[in-house]
């Protein structure tokens, strides 16, 4: 009898056991699920932090690129422009000297 009875005790115990294994499964998965969901959401609002700060940089490298294309256009028409008056300026020396040379020629041909 009391083979019996310990044994009857041991079932109990282990059907006791085993829905107590099942609710703390139970519980744990629930929580998980809980304890997920704030995560998740700071996770989704780091990303979407994130996702905005890359647009306004990628924004910025646009800004960026349109300057340096303005800044090189107006120095290669500044560069354009110096070529130009260097070239005047040399035309302008070149008939300076000859009409220099021209009058000291005709200076030359006047009787003293």
């Amino acid at each position: 009898e009391l083979w019996i009875s310990l044994e009857e005790h041991q079932d109990a115990l282990e059907l006791i056991m085993s829905k107590y294994r099942k609710q703390m499964l139970q519980l744990l998965q629930g929580r998980k699920a809980e304890d997920a969901q704030p995560a998740l959401k700071v996770h989704q609002a780091n990303s979407l932090e994130i996702e905005s700060q890359i647009d306004r940089i990628c924004e910025m490298g646009d800004v960026m690129r349109k300057a340096i294309q303005v800044d090189d256009d107006q120095f290669f028409k500044v560069q354009e422009k110096l070529a130009q008056l260097e070239l005047e300026n040399k035309e302008l020396r070149e008939l300076l000297s000859i009409s220099k040379e021209s009058f000291e020629v005709g200076r030359e041909d006047l009787p003293d």
